[in-house]
């Protein structure tokens, strides 16, 4: 019993070396590169075109010498509008701030029959406008968020025609006028220096008195009129400068 012990002990000790050289060797992975987050860089010059369309509400007062001013009605003056914008914008973080120039021609007319006199019909027209405002924006990546404010002009016309016979009576020829502009708006990079954005614009034009005069250049009367604008753009934009961040 004592010999197939030791002769049992032996084998096992001869055995467990080749045993454990049989074994392969434990590959070596090599850990996954960490994820790279691309974020879009808004900051830069940028140009643009838009289209759209848009409103203006007029209404007319006409400014009587003894009784004041005494109502003729309103009408909205609606059409199509395109232009184009240029602006530069920079990101701090999430936020982007941003200037920008927009200049457009406009098709936007209206009118209605003369509440004093139906004999009359008032004609209002914007020819083009121009928007200057700061933006403040926040980025979801390659989407920003923002709102906008600051100047706006108008190229106005002002006529009255006669309504039996359809010629014109009197004008106020071109007319330019000042006021504010708030806005928001969404635009969507969709390659890495290009974006396309929807925006929405109302203009506070105020108040003005115009002074009309006949086809010889004679004093007509005047009116006071009303007016503010609702305006709805299609954007497309390009950007100068680097397209995305590549943040480790």
């Amino acid at each position: 019993m004592k010999k197939f012990l030791l002769g049992t002990v032996a084998l096992i000790a001869f055995a467990a070396p080749a045993a454990a050289a049989d074994l392969a060797a434990r590959p070596y992975t090599k850990a996954p590169p960490a994820p790279v987050a691309v974020v879009y860089d808004w900051s830069g010059f940028y140009i643009g075109a838009n289209g759209g369309w848009g409103s203006s509400r007029k209404c007319w007062d006409f400014v009587d010498p003894v009784f004041g001013p005494v109502a003729e009605g309103c009408h909205d003056a609606t059409g199509g509008t395109a232009g184009g914008q240029i602006g530069y914008r920079w990101q701090a973080g999430t936020w982007v701030f941003g200037l920008e120039a927009q200049g457009n021609w406009a098709d936007f007319q209206g009118n209605n029959v003369s509440l004093i006199d139906p004999t009359f019909r008032n004609e209002s027209r914007i020819d083009a406008f121009g928007l200057f405002t700061g933006q403040v924006g926040w980025a979801a990546n390659n989407v920003l968020f923002y709102v906008k404010g600051g100047a706006a002009v108008t190229a106005d016309r002002f006529r009255i025609f006669d309504v039996p016979s359809g010629l014109l009576v009197a004008t106020t020829g071109d007319d330019t006028r000042w006021g504010g502009v708030v806005g928001a708006g969404i635009e969507f990079g969709f390659a890495p220096n290009w974006s396309v954005g929807v925006e929405y614009n109302h203009l506070f034009m105020q108040d003005r008195t115009h002074d009309f005069v006949d086809v010889t250049g004679a004093a007509f009367g005047s009116d006071r009129i009303r007016q503010d604008v609702d305006l709805v753009t299609a954007r497309i934009n390009y950007r100068f400068g680097g397209p995305v961040i590549a943040k480790y």
